[in-house]
């Protein structure tokens, strides 16, 4: 048994929900999803995949993280492709469920926020000070 096997979809992948009724994903995922998560692998040190489940919106989705907590994310398509994506880059595979997002992204979202609230900060002194002359 796999990694993802339990979130494996029923009837060959065919996306449908409960009831048998088709989900409406907002869109699938694509070539140009997959060689972004390639790319961001390639040039960052310390990647690792965390595999997020479909929702009824989206379809299953990778959050590549690397060592120093920068952050992509794009849609995978199913567990399976994420897997073999993850294998062909070399970098290790989480179920998000299980493991959680790693305290390194958290980090960089708080410096990203503040870097945001100061820029902003910035911007708003200097209209203030263009308006003033």
């Amino acid at each position: 048994m796999g990694l993802f096997s339990r979130w494996r979809r029923g009837g060959g992948g065919s996306g449908a929900g409960a009831g048998g009724q088709r989900q409406v994903l907002d869109r699938e995922a694509t070539g140009a999803d997959l060689e972004h998560l390639r790319a961001f692998a390639r040039s960052r040190e310390g990647v690792a995949f965390y595999v997020e489940p479909e929702t009824t919106a989206t379809d299953t989705t990778v959050v590549a993280v690397a060592f120093d907590g920068e952050w992509t994310r794009r849609r995978v398509g199913t567990p399976r492709a994420a897997e073999k994506l993850a294998r062909s880059v070399k970098v290790a595979c989480h179920d998000v469920t299980v493991t959680g997002y790693p305290p390194e992204m958290r980090r960089w979202n708080a410096r990203a926020k503040a870097d945001r609230a100061a820029l902003e900060e910035m911007t708003r002194a200097e209209s203030e000070r263009d308006r003033e002359r």
